[in-house]
C-alpha cells in the first residue's frame, strides 16, 4: 500500500473526526482537505462516508453508561423504552428523505456556492439561537423528551443532507430552538448520530462495493483508526466546553470557512464535482 495514501488517509481521517461532532459541517471540510490532497476521486467519496463509522465509534464509547443501561432495562423499563422508541423516530426521517431525495441531492447540491450559502446561514441560525436565554428551555435532559420532540429533532436533521449544513450544527441549534436546553440537545445530537452515521456508512459501502477490494482494507483501516482518536478527543473537549460556554465561536468560524470555500474556489484551488 502506498505510504502517501496511507498518510492522506489519516488525515482525512482526523479532519472527519474533529469536525463531524462540531456545528462546523464535516462534509465542507472533508471536499475541501480532500482536493488539496487530490484524494476526491469516487472511491474517496466512499471513503469519507465509510470513516464516519470510526467517528461514531468514540461517541458510542464515552456515552457506554448511559447506552449499555439503556440496552439492559429495554425488558422492563418504560424510561429506556422511551429512550429507544426516540431515538429511532429521530432517526426515521433521514432515512425516509435520504433515500428519497438523496441521489438528486449529491448531483445538484455540492457545489460551492451552496455550501458557501449553508455555512453562512448556518452561522446567523447559531447567532439567532444562542441570544435566547436558556431559561426558556423546556427539556433539560434527553429522558424527558417526548416521542413529538424526537420526530420533530429528526426532521431537523434532514437539512443536514443539504451540503455545508451540518449534522450536528442541525439537531443542537434545531433542538435548542425547539425547547431542548444546549446539554441536552447536545446529547440527543450524539444518540442519534450512531444509527444515522452507522447506517450511512454501511448502505455507502454496500452501495459502492463494485469499486472496492482487499487492496483498500489498510486505507480504510488507517480513516478509521484516526476517525475514532480525533472524534474521541473532540467529544470529550465539547462535552466540557458547553457546560460554561456557547456555540457564537462556531457561529464566526462558520463565516470565516464560508469566505474560505468561496475564495478556493473562484481561484482554482478546490475542485468542485463529482
Amino acid at each position: 500500500m502506498d505510504t502517501v495514501l496511507l498518510v492522506k488517509a489519516a488525515i482525512m481521517g482526523i479532519v472527519e473526526g474533529l469536525t463531524e461532532f462540531l456545528p462546523i459541517s464535516s462534509t465542507g471540510h472533508l471536499i475541501l482537505t480532500g482536493s488539496l490532497l487530490g484524494f476526491s476521486d469516487t472511491k474517496a467519496k466512499v471513503f469519507d462516508i465509510a470513516i464516519q463509522t470510526g467517528a461514531i465509534l468514540a461517541v458510542i464509547i464515552v456515552y457506554w453508561r448511559k447506552i449499555s443501561a439503556t440496552v439492559t432495562a429495554l425488558p422492563s423499563s418504560r424510561q429506556a423504552q422511551r429512550f429507544a422508541l426516540n431515538v429511532l423516530i429521530g432517526f426515521l426521517p433521514a432515512v425516509v428523505l435520504g433515500l428519497l431525495f438523496g441521489k438528486a441531492i449529491k448531483a445538484n447540491l455540492f457545489t460551492p456556492q451552496v455550501v458557501a450559502t449553508t455555512f453562512l446561514l448556518g452561522a446567523f441560525v447559531i447567532l439567532w439561537a444562542e441570544r435566547r436565554p436558556q431559561s426558556t428551555a423546556r427539556i433539560h435532559d434527553v429522558d424527558d423528551m417526548t416521542a413529538l420532540d424526537a420526530l420533530k429533532v429528526g426532521l431537523v436533521q434532514c437539512f443536514a443532507m443539504i451540503p455545508g449544513t451540518s449534522r450536528s450544527g442541525a439537531t443542537i441549534i434545531g433542538g435548542m430552538l425547539l425547547g431542548l436546553s444546549r446539554k441536552a440537545a447536545t446529547d440527543f445530537s450524539f444518540f442519534l448520530a450512531i444509527p444515522t452515521l452507522i447506517g450511512a456508512g454501511v448502505y455507502s459501502l454496500w452501495k459502492e462495493r463494485a469499486l472496492l477490494s482487499w487492496a483498500d482494507a489498510p486505507m480504510f483501516g488507517v480513516g478509521l483508526l484516526f476517525s475514532f482518536l480525533s472524534a474521541w478527543v473532540c467529544v470529550r473537549w465539547l462535552l466540557r466546553y458547553i457546560s460554561s460556554h456557547s456555540f457564537v465561536p462556531f457561529a464566526w468560524y462558520r463565516i470565516a470557512f464560508g469566505i474560505i470555500v468561496l475564495a478556493t474556489w473562484w481561484s482554482g484551488a478546490v475542485t468542485w464535482h463529482d
